[in-house]
């Protein structure tokens, strides 16, 4: 008997997010006494991000310069890519490396609700998407899945389960759009899909054995709406070669995208894909990155989660949430840590930073400074 799967296949990992949160406040410095504990030295290290270019992604940025004592190198691409074909500069620009990668999604407190942020630099304090990357990178999607849901009925004869299906969901001719998975939802007669009606823009079917018993309830001609679960369908799309700075999200996207439309949440869920997706690409390009061979690397990654700022308040409330880690010894000695052994190691690091820059001292003293003559000869 078919179980309906609303959960994002477990080939891409538990991602969990309670028992998993760090203010960056707490975050950074912990992150940068556990560098310390690995013999990074003071001074030495260069800190990278890889954030998406979204404002708020500014507050971590920050925190960064702050703790690790350097500005951070941009590793980033819109909607928290890895420009992976930077590895090489990076590695020239310090000692000891750190990377920190994410993808970021807003969150609004009054509504415990994902995927908008409050822009306080608008005239009204608008809600947009956040991250708007993502949200575009899904939209046509939603929409396609939008369309199934008011589009596909079903109804009960003489006591049998029926689907009526609109007829650009059943043809596989078309170049891009939803397709349902006839050979989930029907009942087939010798290995065909016959359709046991067929009017002038859709056809019934019966409802296959497999599924039929999750329709009990249906008593009379309603839309699928809800019912329409990402194992009843796929979607069929051509976005091209992978681009790293163009079409990245949404190929890390498409192969679960019914998992992400179909989620309570679907920004947070296309988050949290895109960073399991990015970390598993960009650890590889690091690792075999022949420009950081011999030195001391930390690699982390996870979700950034924008808390809207209040009145008055200039930044916003970002936590993280770790995903996975790759370590690199001077050696060569590497190894990738889940996400409870981060937690582990976080936990026992303190969030008492004594190496932390006083940016308001440094910026004083760069105010000081005797200015200096550029000539151009």
């Amino acid at each position: 008997m078919f179980q309906a799967n609303t959960d994002i296949p477990s080939a891409l990992g538990e991602f969990q997010i309670d028992g998993a949160l760090f203010r960056y406040e707490q975050f950074v410095p912990k992150l940068y006494n556990y560098c310390k504990s690995i013999d990074f030295e003071i001074d030495k290290i260069m800190p990278s991000r890889a954030f998406c270019s979204d404002e708020n992604q500014g507050y971590p940025t920050i925190l960064i310069a702050k703790h690790f004592r350097n500005f951070p190198f941009n590793h980033g691409r819109v909607g928290g890519v890895m420009a992976t074909v930077r590895h090489k500069p990076h590695a020239a620009h310090g000692r000891d490396m750190v990377i920190v990668q994410a993808s970021h999604v807003g969150y609004q407190e009054d509504e415990q609700s994902f995927g908008s942020y409050r822009r306080l630099c608008t005239d009204d304090h608008h809600m947009s998407r956040c991250c708007g990357k993502l949200a575009s990178a899904i939209k046509w999607y939603r929409d396609e899945y939008e369309f199934a849901k008011n589009n596909i009925f079903m109804e009960k004869i003489d006591g049998e389960n029926f689907f009526i299906i609109d007829n650009q969901l059943l043809d596989t001719e078309i170049e891009q759009g939803l397709l349902v998975k006839l050979e989930v939802l029907v009942a087939s007669k010798r290995g065909h899909y016959v359709p046991s009606r067929s009017l002038s823009t859709s056809k019934y079917f019966k409802a296959s054995y497999e599924v039929d018993h999750l329709f009990n309830d249906v008593d009379e001609k309603v839309v699928i709406g809800e019912k329409l679960m990402p194992d009843f369908f796929h979607f069929k799309r051509d976005i091209g070669p992978i681009i790293e700075g163009l079409n990245m999200v949404e190929h890390n996207l498409l192969p679960v995208m019914p998992w992400v439309v179909a989620s309570a949440s679907p920004l947070l869920t296309a988050a949290k894909v895109n960073v399991q997706v990015e970390f598993d690409r960009a650890f590889r390009t690091i690792a075999k990155e022949q420009a950081y061979a011999g030195k001391r690397l930390v690699y982390i990654a996870g979700l950034n989660i924008d808390i809207s700022p209040k009145d008055g308040q200039l930044f916003p409330v970002t936590m993280f949430v770790p995903w996975a880690m790759y370590v690199q010894c001077e050696d060569g000695d590497h190894r990738v840590f889940e996400q409870s052994e981060i937690i582990e190691i976080l936990n026992q690091q303190s969030d008492e930073n004594v190496d932390q820059l006083n940016l308001d001292d440094a910026i004083s003293i760069m105010q000081t400074m005797e200015s200096v003559s550029v000539v151009e000869r």
